[in-house]
């Protein structure tokens, strides 16, 4: 089995006024209605033999992310 781990960190600085240090782009909908990081999680279905994603996140960003 793989586990995928998807890094999901930021400053929030390069995507100002959209991304903030408490909402950095990766969870914005920069295009369609899902954020970034939605878009990636949505990316691995189909594929075999995959354990859940390890989502490694800043401590800040964990309710977003959970």
């Amino acid at each position: 089995y793989i586990t995928p781990v998807i890094l999901s960190g930021g400053f929030g600085k390069r995507l100002w006024p959209l991304s903030r240090s408490q909402y950095p782009k990766q969870y914005l909908s920069l295009v369609g209605n899902k954020s970034m990081l939605q878009e990636t999680i949505l990316r691995l279905d189909g594929l075999k033999d995959l354990q859940k994603p390890l989502i490694i996140c800043n401590t800040e960003h964990r309710f977003l992310v959970a």
